[in-house]
């Protein structure tokens, strides 16, 4: 009997103990994104034309754009796909 009580006793006295409170502090994070503003052109240097011609074979440029980097923008078509590529002013391919 005196194990009963007391096994009781501890038990009750476990469910009767407080959470600590844990304090919490909101935090923000805030996130800018950097993108070069680019400026549609109607032609690109002919270095950029022969350096895509020699990357893709059949391509066809569709829009070009420029910023004040000099990088250029340039969405083609590749054999029906399209997409963005992205070079220097002398025709080097930039990844981004």
């Amino acid at each position: 009997m005196k194990k009963l009580i007391l096994s009781a006793a501890i038990l009750l006295g476990g469910l009767s103990m407080q959470a600590g409170v844990i304090d919490m502090k909101n935090t923000i994070t805030e996130s800018v994104k950097f993108q070069d503003e680019y400026k549609e052109v109607d032609a690109v240097p002919a270095a950029i034309k022969t350096a895509l011609d020699n990357a893709y074979p059949g391509v066809k440029l569709d829009k070009a754009y420029v910023n004040e980097k000099k990088e250029y923008k340039i969405e083609i078509t590749v054999r029906g796909e399209k997409s963005t590529v992205y070079t220097d002013a002398t025709g080097n391919i930039i990844k981004k």
